[in-house]
C-alpha cells in the first residue's frame, strides 16, 4: 500500500487537462502536478486515497522531449491559469485533441472522429478581457491579480502573458490608486469593503473599456477618479461602475453606471462592426473566434434559403456573421443588454433579415413560444446554433430542439464533457455527428472549444 511522504520513481505516461502528469505504480494511478509525458521523476507522495495518489516532483531524472522553458511565466505554478506553459505548443494542441477524445469515450462514444486542433499563431497576449480580483493580505498590502490554485488567495501579479501589456499598466495604477486614496477592498469572509474587481476589455483599435465592480453604489470622488485614469491612460474610451452587493462568487452585478465616455466598446469581427456592452458575452480571443465562426458556418451548410435560430446569441456575433448566407436570422439571449447590442449590431451593419429577442435560451418550450410570437405560428428554423455555457444544454432544451425538427444543429461547446453528454442525448432524439473539431481558444490553459454538426436522422 502506498504511503504518504514516501519517495518513489515515476515514469509520466500522460497528462490531463488539469496540467497533471499521470503515472502508475503497481497499477495504482499517481497524479503528478507539473509532470510532463515522458518525464522520469522522483516524486514524494503527498496524498493517498483509495483510488489514486498525488506526488510532488522532488527531482527530474530524465526530462520529457515535450518539456520546454521557452514559454515560462513566473506565476503559472501558483496561479494555475496557464497549466501548459511547461510543454511545447504542438504537444499542447495534441493534448487538447485527446481531451475531446477522452470526453467522448467516457460518454460511451467511440465512433466519432476528432479532427486536429485548430489554432492561431498567437499564443500570448491574446485575451481581450480581464477581471482582476483585489484583496488585502495579512500585512495590509493590497493585491491585484488572480486567485491562486484551489483558493481565493489573490496573487499580486505585475504581468500576465495572456493579457495585453496595457492591462497590466492599468491594473497596477488601479492598485496604487486604491491604496493611496485609502479605498477599502472587499473581504468575502465578512462581506465588507468597497472594491471587488477591476474589469477591463479592449478591441482591435486598442481602446479600453474600464469597469470597477464595487460593493456599494459609488466610488469616492468619482470625478477625480475619472481624471486620474483618463490622464494616465488615454487609450481608455469609457469608465463605468458595476454594483454587486451580493455575498457571492459571481463577479458582476446587474447594475451598471457610466462615469465617463462611451457606454460601449466598439470592435470588428468577421467583417462586422460590433457594439459591446460590459454585460454582453464576447469571445476573449477574437482571432480564434473568427476561425471558430467560419468553421461553424461551413458546417451549417447554408444555401441562402434557411431560417437560422441562434440560441445563447449574446451580442449576435455568430448569427450575424452568417446572416448574409440565410433567408432569416432569429437570435435569443437572456441578457437584455446583449439583445440590445445584437439589434444595434444588425442595424449598424445594414442587416435587415435579423431579429433578436430576450428569452431564456435554456427554456426550450419558452424560447420556441417567443419565436412564434415574434415571427408567427409557422416559424420553423431548419438550422439551429447551440452555444451554451459550460454546463451545456438541459435535456428539456435538447428535447424541444429535436421536436422542432431542424435539419441541422451546429453545436459550439466550451466543455468537452457536457458536449459528449449532449451528443448522447441528441443521438437518442434522432440527431448524429461524424466528427468534432477542437479549437484552441485559450492557449496555455486546459480549456478547449469544440464545434460539430449534428444532422437529422431516423429516431433510434
Amino acid at each position: 500500500m502506498m504511503k504518504k511522504n514516501t519517495l518513489i520513481e515515476l515514469k509520466i505516461e500522460d497528462m490531463n487537462n488539469l496540467g497533471n502528469g499521470v503515472a502508475h505504480s503497481d497499477g495504482f494511478a499517481v497524479f503528478v502536478p507539473g509532470g510532463v509525458t515522458g518525464d522520469t521523476v522522483i516524486g514524494k507522495i503527498i496524498k493517498v486515497t483509495k483510488s489514486y495518489a498525488v506526488a510532488r516532483i522532488e527531482e527530474i531524472l530524465s526530462p520529457s522531449p515535450y518539456r520546454t522553458t521557452e514559454r515560462n511565466c513566473r506565476y503559472h505554478k501558483r496561479c494555475g491559469g496557464c497549466i501548459y506553459r511547461n510543454i511545447s505548443r504542438d504537444y499542447e494542441l495534441e493534448i487538447k485533441r485527446n481531451t475531446v477524445i477522452s470526453s467522448l469515450r467516457r460518454a460511451g462514444i467511440s465512433d466519432i472522429s476528432v479532427e486536429e486542433t485548430v489554432t492561431d499563431t498567437k499564443s500570448d497576449r491574446y485575451r481581450n478581457k480581464a477581471q482582476y480580483p483585489l484583496s488585502k493580505d495579512k500585512d495590509g498590502n493590497i493585491n491585484i491579480g488572480f486567485f491562486s490554485q484551489k483558493s481565493h488567495d489573490v496573487i499580486d501579479i505585475d504581468d500576465c502573458l495572456q493579457l495585453p501589456e496595457i492591462f497590466t499598466r492599468i491594473s497596477l495604477l488601479f492598485r496604487d490608486y486604491v491604496k493611496n486614496n485609502s479605498i477599502s477592498v472587499y473581504d468575502e469572509n465578512s462581506g465588507t469593503g468597497l472594491v471587488r474587481h477591476l474589469y477591463l476589455r479592449t478591441s482591435q483599435t486598442e481602446s479600453i473599456s474600464m469597469c470597477v465592480v464595487i460593493n456599494g453604489n459609488k466610488l469616492p470622488d468619482e470625478d477625480g477618479f475619472v481624471k486620474h485614469f483618463t490622464d494616465a491612460v488615454p487609450e481608455i474610451s469609457g469608465i463605468s461602475v458595476n454594483t454587486n452587493t451580493r455575498n457571492t462568487n459571481v463577479i458582476l452585478g446587474d447594475s451598471y453606471r457610466t462615469l465617463w465616455g462611451a457606454e460601449y466598446l466598439e470592435d470588428t469581427m468577421c467583417g462586422l462592426n460590433l457594439r459591446l456592452s460590459p454585460a454582453s458575452f464576447y469571445q476573449v480571443n477574437r482571432n480564434v473566434a473568427e476561425k471558430l465562426y467560419s468553421i461553424a458556418a461551413d458546417k451549417a451548410g447554408l444555401s441562402g434559403e434557411e431560417t437560422l435560430l441562434d440560441l445563447f446569441c449574446g451580442a449576435g456575433t455568430i448569427g450575424l456573421s452568417m446572416a448574409h448566407r440565410v433567408k432569416r436570422l432569429f437570435g435569443v439571449d437572456i441578457v437584455p443588454d446583449a439583445i440590445e447590442n445584437a439589434r444595434y449590431n444588425a442595424g449598424k451593419n445594414g442587416i435587415t433579415n435579423a431579429q433578436f429577442t430576450v428569452a431564456d435560451a435554456a427554456d426550450g418550450e419558452g424560447l420556441f413560444s417567443a419565436a412564434k410570437r415574434a415571427l408567427g405560428d409557422d416559424f420553423y428554423a431548419s438550422v439551429i446554433i447551440l452555444d451554451p455555457p459550460r454546463k451545456g444544454c438541459t435535456r428539456e432544451l435538447l428535447t424541444a430542439v429535436a421536436q422542432h425538427a431542424p435539419e441541422r444543429i451546429v453545436y459550439i461547446s466550451c466543455n468537452p464533457d457536457t458536449l459528449a453528454r449532449d451528443i448522447v442525448i441528441l443521438r437518442e432524439l434522432g440527431y448524429d455527428t461524424s466528427s468534432v473539431t477542437p479549437v484552441d481558444m485559450f492557449p496555455g490553459t486546459g480549456h478547449v472549444e469544440s464545434v460539430c454538426l449534428l444532422s437529422k436522422v431516423s429516431v433510434r
